[in-house]
């Protein structure tokens, strides 16, 4: 692989809970290559929103490394844009408005904001809808105009979190495709962060299989199937039993649990 777009370097990640450090993830790293489209699948704790708000910018508190074309990630930087998985739209401004907002810190003028906002309301289809509301629009549609946020400032890196789980299967599989579809027209870089296993395997060129609590990685695959690809196909199925089975298997890293915080909930870790 040539010189990776986004590089971690054991990096790690703890939380203090009442005074007791808790290590939410260890020693994870991993190379992207640009343009690639990697899915970082696991159980919910471990670890994997964690990764995309450090990635991203949001959380600062970490160790280890993270670099985009070899430079450390310091802060949130226009070349990464998220989403998350509810559309987060701000309901008193329309689709237009909502997509702008993606370029509040972009140095254009008036014209160039609005061509640009303009362009990715037609690349995620909504060219009728441009002064629609949140309340006027699908599920699928919301997260399309979240999706158009998250891309109008023209990032090379586009970051994914469960940005589809709060659909309805059908729509799901719909957004998926216009995913695919969005993803070849902007050449864009992508790490998708969810928890269901054909998904991965439908949208991603590897999957990371994580580990829970601390988290890390267990595995990483190859998915070589070409596109389109058959949900319905033998080699598809093969590889969502072989991915289910790392999930649910038993791994060999334990981590030992402090004893006076065996038994508090752990509701306190990120996802």
């Amino acid at each position: 692989m040539n010189a990776p777009i986004v590089s971690f370097n054991q990096v790690g990640k703890s939380f203090d809970v009442d005074g007791i450090e808790l290590e939410a993830i260890h020693e994870f790293s991993l190379d992207i290559a640009e343009g690639e489209f990697v899915a970082i699948v696991g159980s919910s704790g471990c670890g994997k929103s964690t990764l995309l708000r450090l990635l991203v910018g949001l959380d600062t508190a970490f160790r280890g490394e993270i670099r985009v074309d070899g430079k450390a990630v310091e802060g949130i930087g226009s070349e990464r844009g998220i989403v998350f998985q509810e559309h987060r739209l701000f309901p008193w401004l329309t689709v237009e408005e909502n997509i702008g907002l993606g370029l509040v810190n972009e140095p254009l003028s008036k014209a160039e904001r609005q061509q640009r906002i303009n362009d990715f309301i037609q690349l995620v289809g909504l060219g009728d809808f441009t002064r629609a509301y949140p309340h006027q629009l699908s599920g699928g549609m919301a997260q399309r105009v979240a999706i158009a946020r998250g891309l109008v400032a023209s990032p090379r890196i586009l970051l994914l979190d469960e940005p589809f789980g709060a659909l309805d299967a059908l729509t799901r599989q719909q957004m998926q495709d216009e995913l695919l579809a969005i993803r070849a027209r902007a050449r864009i870089t992508t790490l998708l962060v969810t928890h269901d296993v054909e998904e991965a395997i439908f949208l991603a060129d590897r999957v990371v299989v994580m580990e829970p609590r601390p988290g890390r990685i267990k595995q990483v695959v190859e998915i070589a199937l070409p596109h389109p690809r058959q949900r319905s196909s033998f080699d598809f199925h093969q590889l969502r039993e072989e991915l289910l089975h790392e999930l649910t298997s038993d791994g060999h890293y334990q981590t030992p649990v402090p004893e006076q915080i065996r038994d508090l909930p752990l509701t306190f870790i990120a996802c």
